[in-house]
């Protein structure tokens, strides 16, 4: 479905992702996803999906060529970076909009991946006289929504764990101290993963030494991600900072404590009862609660046991590791507590897929070889 593409259809495709990711930090639960109608050669119209329940970028890009194109739309080619919806949710279908507005052809990145509406919008579109091409820059589209992506195949999020350590692989001093290992523009960088999260996962054992805020603190605009903390025994503190702080906090246990739960809620916290794996919350249970939540990407920001564990179960899809050139000596605490690994040929395999300067620091970007 991708002949007679042409070198300016992956022009006009590129720009529809750089529009799309203006939603980065906004669309959840949705995807991210971007809009370009050209006709005669020239760009007519423009949009981007920018929060759920509002217009889809399809119906921006229309509303932008009604405005600036005589004819508006009709006999024009429309870029979309994910295939159209054409069903009914909180919006009516894009589908039925790009027909009514007398769009001739439709360049599309990818199909959507719910398998339950994947094809359907083409196959509307086509059998409405459309030329359809399917695929263009699929990969960058698909680099997009990692999230929505996978919790649409799978029925989970995409989870990516964040770290920073010295050059000797340490993250806190034996006493705990730890602020800052890394700079100005490495903490910059990771508010930046945070924002592009819809929630973080810490564990009880981080709230208790160092009581985090876990918010987005950019000038952007961004949805501040839901905090999920892993507590067994319910000992959050009703006086934690996060529960004061805008957005939502979840604490996940296996502790049925009904009396402690209900004070948690008192205080602004949510409390789910999970399953349990040797007394602690199953992760997969979690994640699966998670994308009950309609939760795309998790960001993982945990002491070395927690980080460790979800490792171990194979559950990190990447690993963003932000390194210092410090040395902080063989008594402080190490990056991951990975135990049983006793013989080279139970190491951890990973691949380094990029690896970039950010300020004084280097940011590595790992997934793990399954």
């Amino acid at each position: 479905m991708i002949d007679d593409v042409s070198i300016a259809d992956r022009r006009f495709m590129t720009r529809a992702l750089q529009l799309a990711e203006h939603g980065l930090f906004t669309t959840d639960p949705n995807p991210r996803v971007g809009c370009v109608l050209v006709k005669n050669n020239g760009v007519i119209g423009e949009g981007w999906h920018q929060r759920a329940g509002e217009a889809h970028a399809e119906i921006n890009a229309l509303r932008a060529a009604g405005r600036l194109a005589k004819n508006g739309a009709k006999g024009a080619t429309a870029y979309i970076t994910l295939e159209p919806c054409c069903h009914h949710g909180r919006t009516p279908p894009c589908s039925d909009a790009l027909i009514a507005a007398g769009v001739s052809r439709i360049v599309v990145a990818m199909e959507d991946p719910n398998p339950q509406m994947a094809g359907q919008g083409l196959a509307q579109l086509q059998k409405a006289g459309m030329e359809i091409y399917c695929g263009v820059l699929q990969m960058q589209a698909e680099a997009l929504n990692p999230g929505f992506i996978k919790r649409m195949r799978t029925g989970r999020p995409f989870v990516r764990g964040k770290m920073a350590m010295s050059l000797d692989g340490r993250t806190a001093m034996a006493s705990g101290e730890s602020q800052w290992i890394t700079g100005k523009d490495a903490r910059h960088d990771v508010h930046r993963l945070r924002a592009r999260s819809a929630a973080i996962i810490t564990g009880i054992g981080t709230v208790l030494a160092d009581d985090p805020s876990l918010t987005v603190r950019l000038d952007d605009d961004v949805e501040q991600p839901l905090r999920v903390v892993l507590d067994s025994r319910l000992q959050m503190p009703l006086t934690a900072k996060m529960l004061s702080l805008p957005g939502r906090t979840l604490v996940l246990t296996v502790n049925t404590d009904e009396q402690k739960a209900a004070a948690l809620r008192n205080a602004g916290a949510e409390v789910t009862v999970v399953a349990s794996s040797d007394g602690r919350p199953d992760l997969s249970a979690v994640l699966d609660c998670l994308a009950f939540h309609e939760i795309n990407e998790v960001l993982v920001e945990a002491g070395a046991t927690l980080s460790g564990a979800f490792l171990q179960a194979g559950l990190f899809d990447e690993l963003v590791i932000y390194m210092a050139p410090l040395l902080m000596g063989s008594d402080a605490r190490g990056l991951l507590a990975l135990p049983g690994v006793k013989e080279m040929d139970q190491a951890v395999k990973l691949e380094i897929v990029d690896v970039r300067a950010v300020g004084c620091d280097w940011r590595l970007q790992i997934k793990e070889i399954k």
